[in-house]
């Protein structure tokens, strides 16, 4: 953390203890985007879909039958993290001023990349023969995998804003109590 004028300041690549995952501003963008439904139901469909392949994949890579339609769904599964990075972007860019990389999902934002990038080449060996059959699948098996932790790195992060958020309300509800009271005495 810098501090700059006696206040704590996020560095690059860092949200401020002070401020937490959102500003109050940021909050409100957050809770008035469209993009946050987007997002919210984007995540749990691909989710599933992510399920079904990887489901398809194994099942492929310990049978033999049914590679087809474990590509496809591969393919599904791509589309939809390319259209979840796409709207996920506009996002960030309506709450935090930046397509990507804003300070509260830097990390985030970064292993998206890899993700992205696995996926991506399995599309391109896919499309260009480059790898065998079962090759493939591995590679998928590999972006699966990064896609795993990353949502884990999300489910993390969202998770410790809630829990900010309701300890920030109650220690408020506190102090206003305790406000209320010393308001009473100093009156009494």
């Amino acid at each position: 953390m810098k501090k700059l004028g006696g206040e704590k300041q996020a560095t690059e690549h860092q949200t401020s203890d002070v401020v937490g995952l959102y500003t109050p501003e940021q909050r409100i963008r957050r809770d008035e985007s469209r993009w946050t439904l987007v997002q919210g139901i984007l995540a749990p469909v691909q989710f599933l879909v992510f399920l079904v392949s990887l489901g398809l994949v194994i099942r492929t890579l310990t049978t033999g039958v049914g590679y087809e339609l474990a590509t496809a769904s591969i393919v599904l599964k791509t589309l939809f993290l390319y259209v979840i990075m796409i709207t996920g972007a506009i996002w960030e860019k309506e709450v935090f001023g930046q397509y990507l990389l804003a300070p509260a999902f830097y990390w985030e934002d970064v292993f998206s990349f890899l993700v992205l990038a696995l996926h991506t080449a399995y599309l391109l060996a896919l499309f260009t023969g480059a790898l065998s059959s079962t090759a493939l699948l591995w590679l998928a098996l590999a972006a699966y995998a990064t896609y795993v932790v990353n949502a884990v790195q999300f489910i993390l992060k969202l998770r410790s804003a809630r829990l900010q958020s309701a300890s920030q309300a109650a220690e408020n509800s506190l102090r206003e109590s305790v406000s209320a009271l010393s308001a009473g005495r100093a009156v009494a």
